[in-house]
Formats: structure tokens, sequence, C-alpha cells
């Protein structure tokens, strides 16, 4: 039914979005993807760290954050401060050096219990998409748009839908687990 592709994309994005999430989620090494999220005040404008200067990895375990203008030293240094990387900022006055420890065993426990909270919020979106197609079915039926055995199908088609994404979540969420534990 060309109705439920709708519903399929949705799905489909809500594993993009699960996709960014994880990348965010730093595994040991350093990765300009953690710095996604981090936005930082540049002319009264929330602006993506990675739109204000050049971020460079020098090494598997740093990153250095060199803005193009330089009064955005002092901002992007607190941007990172209040964010959730829990990394401290080093700021030399020209670009800003961030030093990624080795994993302890207990950040490996945490961040699996980040991956485990991203993982579930998506299954419930999933579940979501699912309620809304079931509904459209439902409601189709009843203005008379669709038969009840029509309707029957789609859902079924839906649940097929809905339990193959809810895998490839998991599947998503048991590589992301292993790499943190493997680092």
């Amino acid at each position: 039914m060309e109705e439920l592709k709708e519903y399929q994309r949705k799905m489909e994005k809500t594993l993009e979005v699960l996709a960014s999430d994880f990348a965010a989620v730093r595994a040991g090494r350093a990765n300009a993807q953690v710095l996604d999220r981090i936005s930082v005040e540049y002319y009264g404008q929330p602006t993506p760290l990675n739109q204000v200067g050049t971020i460079s990895s020098p090494d598997p375990r740093t990153l250095i954050i060199q803005p193009w203008d330089g009064s955005l030293l002092k901002g992007i240094e607190k941007a990172i401060q209040v964010s959730d990387l829990g990394i401290n900022p080093q700021n030399d006055g020209r670009v800003i050096r961030l030093v990624f420890p080795q994993l302890t065993e207990e950040r490996r426990k945490d961040l699996t219990k980040q991956v485990r909270k991203y993982s579930e919020d998506s299954k419930v979106a999933i579940r979501n998409v699912r309620r809304d197609a079931v509904d459209f079915a439902k409601k189709a039926q009843k203005k008379g748009d669709m038969t009840e055995d029509e309707e029957k199908k789609a859902e079924k088609d839906i649940q097929e839908m809905t339990d193959k994404y809810i895998k490839k979540v998991d599947e998503m969420c048991a590589k992301k687990e292993k790499e943190l534990m493997e680092i």
C-alpha cells in the first residue's frame, strides 16, 4: 500500500537519528562527530562548532579546534564545558585542545547505558509510528476506503515492518556496545 510507505520512511528516519546519536557517543578515540551537537554563540546565533572553525585530529586521542575568529575561543571552551562530553578543553590562546582519556570500566558502563537509552527511545518512536499507521488503517476502513480484509492485511504488514525496524535497532545497539567494550 502506498500510504504505508510514508510510515516506513518515518521508521527509516528513526534509524538515521539513532545512527547520529550513536556517532556522538565517544568510543575511546577522538572523533569529530562528538562535537556535532555542540553549538557556540556566534553573532547572537547558536552556531554548530564545525561551522566556526577547523576541527582536526593530530593523533587518535586528541582533537584540535581552531576557530576562524579568535574571539570565539572562550565561547567554544564554555560550550564544551557545559556539554555532556565530559572532557575539559585546554585553551592555549590560539586553539582548543581536547584530549580524550582512555575509557575506564565505569565510563564504558555509562556509555553503554546511554547507548541502550538511545535504542529504547528509538524503539518507542518506531512503536509510535506503528500506532499511527494502525490508526490510519482503521480510519480508512471505517470511511469505506478499505475493506476489512485489507485493513487486517495492512495491520499485519505494519507489524512486520515494525518488527524489522526494531530488530535493526537491536543490531545497531549490539554493534555499538561491542565497539565500546573492545576499546
